[in-house]
């Protein structure tokens, strides 16, 4: 894409989506950790509630770590994979005390050895809590990404290769959030609302949409 609708594209987004954040709640590095865990398959909202009964008991890594396993069980149970969950933060723990003198990794590399966290969750654990240019896709930001025309591939490592390749560094992590919330709000799944979109003129997806209807 050009280097100039690119810019066009994100000022749009960026008066659209002013001050973007993740919609998660927490205090520390380890908190946010532990909520995009949970947010595999379950809503920011539902991680939300159930967080703010987890993290007023056991809030720190230690706590968390001495916790017995039915324990928090019983606290995630309102995720989704909670048994899963469970097990991947209970050995996260362990190996944050043991590997990691109790501090949160801030390295995409080392954060990715940590049981249950791939990339994305990495990568929104750099940008949000330590302010690293990141961009962690997630399914709105490989939807949107895609059909606007700021990426074009069908796996997710290739379409953040892709983004951080047509996106400049220093706004990695805000299009991050600008995309989820384009796709929550208006490029959603099944039905986009292309005729409410302020980008739909410079957009990939509906451009072809839009000859597909005239043929």
């Amino acid at each position: 894409m050009d280097k100039h609708l690119v810019k066009d594209i994100l000022d749009a987004l960026d008066k659209l989506y002013p001050n973007p954040t993740t919609a998660l709640r927490y205090r520390t590095p380890f908190q946010l950790l532990i909520a995009t865990i949970l947010s595999a398959q379950t809503t920011d909202k539902q991680v939300n509630k159930v967080t703010e009964v987890l993290f007023k008991d056991y809030g720190t890594v230690q706590k968390m770590h001495d916790m017995s396993l039915q324990q928090l069980q019983q606290y995630i149970k309102g995720c989704g994979l909670y048994k899963t969950k469970a097990k991947n933060i209970k050995k996260t723990c362990e190996m944050i005390i043991e590997k990691f003198n109790g501090r949160v990794p801030d390295d995409l590399e080392q954060l990715q050895k940590l049981p249950g966290v791939g990339r994305k969750t990495a990568n929104v654990v750099l940008s949000n809590a330590f302010g690293k240019d990141a961009i962690a896709v997630d399914t709105h930001v490989f939807r949107v990404a895609n059909r606007i025309g700021l990426a074009n591939s069908k796996s997710v490592l290739e379409t953040e290769k892709q983004l951080m390749k047509n996106i400049p560094k220093d706004k990695w992590s805000k299009a991050h959030h600008w995309l989820i919330y384009h796709g929550r709000n208006i490029c959603k799944a099944r039905n986009p609302l292309c005729n409410q979109c302020p980008i739909k003129d410079m957009c990939s997806y509906y451009k072809n949409e839009s000859i597909s209807t005239q043929e």
